[in-house]
């Protein structure tokens, strides 16, 4: 009885709990500060020039709407770019809560929603703040009409997959797999956000602080996830 309890997931994850704690607010710190740096330095005329010839290194000289590779590039740019769309997450967030609710694991499928809409309220809430115009200099190979600082596809991206593979690390049974969990979640996360340069739609910049602001809050609803979780324990090993 007492192995088995010991394998449990649950006592799997009481083992590295402090240091999971303690990393979150560091997050949320270092996001914050991020973005505060790269908001107090994006219209510096040095910056500026240094995100044009970042997106401008991607694409053949002369031939703006052609990117540097094998022409597959464009189209895989195109695909990974999709996976921040809000469609894309919305319906992952939906499909993953659906899954959280036949599990019973309410507060988790909650947690999605409040991430996904808090990372929508962020990402349009500091678009119309900061108002920064599209990269013109390139073919744009994504349609766009909104403002590009911070990246909403960076932003939300981050949020949704970090809270998604923190959620299934606390479901997984070893230690390898909640590793790998979270692996991928920020390896998409990663991916989304440098697509969003390749396609010539976002500056560096824009990219860096979507992932700052969506790390951020994505530490912000782990934190809110783990207090909950602790919270159901407490009851449940109340109850007679």
């Amino acid at each position: 009885m007492d192995e088995a309890r010991a394998r449990a997931p649950g006592a799997l994850l009481a083992r590295c709990p402090r240091r999971a704690e303690a990393l979150a607010p560091a997050v949320v710190l270092l996001g914050l500060l991020g973005f505060a740096l790269l908001a107090g330095l994006v219209r510096a005329e040095p910056v500026q020039r240094l995100d044009e010839l970042a997106v401008l290194a991607l694409r053949h000289p002369g031939d703006p709407g052609r990117l540097v590779g094998p022409g597959w590039v464009s189209e895989a740019a195109r695909d990974v770019t999709a996976l921040g769309s809000t469609v894309v997450l919305t319906l992952l967030t939906l499909v993953a809560a659906g899954w959280l609710g036949l599990r019973r694991s309410w507060a988790d499928a909650g947690l999605l929603g409040l991430a996904l809409a808090g990372g929508s309220a962020l990402t349009w809430s500091l678009k119309a703040l900061f108002e920064r115009e599209r990269p013109d200099l390139v073919t744009h190979l994504d349609a766009v009409s909104s403002p590009s600082f911070p990246s909403g596809h960076a932003l939300q991206a981050a949020v949704v997959y970090l809270t998604l593979g923190a959620v299934l690390a606390r479901l997984l049974p070893g230690r390898a797999e909640q590793r790998y969990a979270l692996a991928v979640a920020l390896g998409l996360a990663l991916l989304v956000g440098a697509s969003r340069i390749v396609v010539g739609v976002h500056y560096p910049t824009d990219v860096l602080a979507g992932w700052c602001v969506g790390a951020a809050w994505a530490a912000v609803c782990w934190c809110a996830a783990r207090r909950l979780r602790r919270s159901d324990a407490a009851v449940s090993a109340a109850a007679p």
